[in-house]
This record gives structure tokens, sequence and C-alpha cells, in this order.
């Protein structure tokens, strides 16, 4: 049988809030309860063990008249049974002093304390009694009334039950504020996700400014939100630049395939526009295959490969790698970074990610220019991979654009490529937790690969 909890609501808490007061409330009455009437009795007998050896020596010392004159005065005035009863007789059940006018029925034959029901001036009474037979046969009976603390009793349970009232009014009112907040925040959650399923992407959760767990929730709501708006946007962006960048390719390949339909050239010119057929046909599965990897990264899916990886040996593999096309162009290439620099995360993405941020760098780094490739820890947590050279620079209002999916410079439409390197990389870095920056490298463009040493273990 499975055990069905409460919803969580409004409702729910506030009544949970009632409910928990009432409890501590109890916890609060019971033993204070069981130690007040446990310490009443024990005093009301102790008294009456006290008043019975008093006069028993009073007795033993003086004889029964001073026993006699000693009741009398202590329960003169007072013949209603109410605090104090007494009553002592001669051998023969003659009363001699006491405010009861007979020994009792009901009382054992035996020495000693008990509680029983006896008749005080015609009404019956609980009380706790102490028989004592004293020499000669005399007996003394002293006894006490335990009706007497029923008032106080009374009044204990008046106070609680105005206690309870007093918390059932505090817990509803405290359950009304708490409804009231909650359903308050839950209506502004509700009316900025409303506007977002409109297609108000931009809006966000207002953040509350005590800190509290909803303060955490808002913000982790809001980075869902950051990147929901930011796939989305980029959804909307790769579908009218895939339409126009492979409008290019499948034109020229459409093209060529007509002019070879047509034409019936000879042999050696068929083959060669069949081979640049087949690079247009490259140049698309290149693009489609950048978006697959794209897609990839962002769903996050990459994750599971995390392993340790030394990121100065990889730079220097990379460096390796693009060090012949250096040469060709004449370009100073260059790899500095401390030894053993460990990270966390997928080492073929990092490894395409510095690979498209050198070649990036190749692309347009003048003849005989300088391309300088750096790897430094900044702190426990983070480590930085910078790549700098000498070439043309990014205009400063563009760098923001230029990781976004298929945007090109100007100055970039005549070289190979379809925009989507720097994308790749600011989606590497975001994977392991990081970011990519573009500054002035003066002259030149100076690249900053941010990556987290462990993603695992971070926190927002």
């Amino acid at each position: 049988m499975n055990l069905r909890l409460p919803s969580f609501s409004a409702r729910t808490i506030a009544i949970g809030y009632a409910v928990v007061t009432l409890l501590v409330l109890a916890m609060f009455a019971a033993p204070l309860w069981f130690a007040w009437h446990k310490n009443i009795g024990e005093v009301r007998t102790q008294l009456l063990k006290t008043d019975a050896r008093h006069l028993r020596n009073l007795f033993e010392r003086q004889g029964p008249p001073a026993l006699a004159a000693a009741i009398d005065s202590q329960v003169h005035g007072v013949n209603d049974g109410v605090r104090k009863i007494m009553l002592f007789v001669a051998p023969d059940g003659a009363k001699l002093a006491g405010n009861l006018p007979e020994w009792p029925e009901g009382v054992p034959e035996r020495d000693g304390l008990c509680q029983v029901t006896i008749r005080v001036d015609d009404k019956p009474r609980n009380v706790e009694l102490v028989r004592v037979t004293l020499e000669d046969g005399y007996m003394l009976l002293v006894a006490s009334n335990l009706d007497r603390f029923q008032q106080l009793e009374r009044l204990f349970a008046y106070g609680l039950l105005g206690c309870a009232l007093a918390v059932l009014v505090g817990a509803a009112l405290g359950g009304v504020l708490i409804r009231r907040a909650l359903l308050g925040r839950v209506q502004r959650i509700s009316q900025t996700t409303a506007s977002i399923i409109e297609g108000k992407l931009s809006h966000r959760l207002v953040e509350p400014r005590d800190g509290d767990e909803l303060q955490q929730l808002t913000r982790t709501v809001n980075r869902m939100l950051d990147q929901i708006e930011h796939l989305v946007t980029g959804v909307q962006d790769v579908s009218n630049a895939i339409a126009h960048d492979l409008r290019t390719p499948l034109s020229e390949l459409r093209a060529r395939l007509e002019e070879l339909s047509v034409a019936r050239p000879p042999s050696e010119e068929t083959f060669a526009e069949i081979d640049a057929a087949i690079d247009d046909v490259d140049r698309v599965m290149g693009i489609f295959n950048a978006l697959l990897r794209l897609a990839e990264i962002d769903s996050g899916s990459r994750r599971g490969g995390f392993v340790e990886v030394d990121l100065a040996a990889l730079g220097a593999e990379v460096t390796e790698f693009y060090g012949p096309v250096a040469e060709l162009k004449d370009i100073d290439l260059g790899f500095d970074a401390p030894e053993d620099l460990r990270v966390v995360g997928d080492p073929v993405l990092l490894a395409q990610a510095l690979g498209n941020m050198a070649d990036n760098a190749l692309k347009y780094a003048p003849v005989r220019g300088v391309i300088a490739i750096t790897a430094r820890r900044l702190d426990a947590d983070r480590v930085a991979v910078v790549v700098a050279d000498n070439g043309p620079g990014i205009p400063e209002h563009e760098r923001t654009r230029v990781i976004e999916r298929f945007y090109r410079v100007d100055a970039s439409r005549g070289t190979p490529g379809v925009g989507l390197g720097l994308s790749v990389v600011s989606a590497v870095a975001r994977l392991h937790g990081g970011s990519l920056t573009l500054e002035d490298n003066h002259p030149g463009l100076r690249a900053t690969l941010l990556l987290h040493a462990n993603p695992a273990t971070q926190t927002y």
C-alpha cells in the first residue's frame, strides 16, 4: 500500500502550519500538565503524612485532651469539609474532636494512606486520607479533599484552551499570509511564463531579494530560459543561414551538372566538372556535419565522455598539426604552456575548438605574420587558452556576432568556410562551463577560450 502524501499547495502549507503549531502546543502542555498533577499529588500526600505525624506526637506527649483541643482549633469555622477533614474518636467510637459527625464508611480497617469517597455534610467527597491507630484504642483520621483542586484544574484547562484558540487564530492568520505570499509569487511566475508562451522569449522571472530558496529556483529557471532563448534564436538564425549558404553550392552544382548534360564536353573536362561538383557536395556535407556537431554540443550529451585532459599536450599537438600550413604562409606559429595543465572535458571537442581557433588565425594572419598560442591556469577552477595574431582583426561592433552561426564579416566573404568555426568554439566553451571572448590585439585579434577545470563541480 503506497502512502499518498498531501499535495504541495499554498492551502496545504497553511493547514500544515496550523496543525504543526497545535502539535507544538500539545507537546508543551502535556508534560506541564503531567508535572503539575504529579507534583500536586506528592505535596498533598506529604502534607497529610506530616499532619498525621504531628498529631500522633502530640497525643503521645500530652494525651487525648490536648489532641482534641488541637484538632478543634484547626477545624474551627471550617465545617464544609473543603480544606481540612479531621476526626478523633475514643476507643468506643465516640467522637472527641473533628468536623465529621462519625467514623465514615468505606475507610479501610488498616492504618495507612488511601483514597476513598465519604460523605461530608451529606455530600459525597473524594478524599485522600491517613488512618492512624493510637494507644489505648483511640483512632485518628486526617483527610484532604481531592475536589478542592478541581477548580484549579479547570482554570488550568481553560488556560490551555485559551492558548489553543489563540494559536489557532495566529495559525490561521499566518497560514493566510503564507498562502497569499506564495500565491503572489506563483502569480508573477505565471504571468511571466504566459508572456514567454506568447513568444516574448526575452522576459525573465523577477528574482526575490531576500535570498531564500525561491531566489535560487528563480535563478535556475532564468538560466533555463536563457538557454531556451539561445536555442530558439539559434534555430531561427540557422534556418535563414542554411537557406542562404546552401543556395550557392547547390546552385553551382546544378549549373555544372546542367552544363555537362547539355554540352557533353570531352572526358577530361567532364571529370574536372565532376571533381568540382564533389567539392560542392563536400561543402554542403561540411555544413550539415557542423550543424549536427553543434546540436550535439548544445544538448549536453557529450558531458558523458568527460575525462581528464592534459591541455598542454593537446595544444602542442594542435600546433604541430597546423605547423605545415603556417610554414607555407611563412607565419611564425608558437605555443607556450606550463607542463601538466590538466582539465576535465571532452578531448575531441577541446581539440576541435583549439583547431578552429588556430585555423581562424591562419586564415587572416598576413604573410610573415605571428600567431601565439598560450595556455595558463588563472586559478584553481579556471584555465584560459589564448590565440593571438597580428592580422586585420574584427571590428568591435561585430565581435559578439561572429560567434553566431553562419555569420561572417564582410572581409571574410572571399575566404573558405561557412561561418561555423567560432560558433563551435563558443559551444564547446559553454559545454565546459566557460566562454569565448574576442579582444583587440593591437593589431590583430586576441581570442580567449576560458574553461572550467572541472565543470561537474561548477556552482552558479
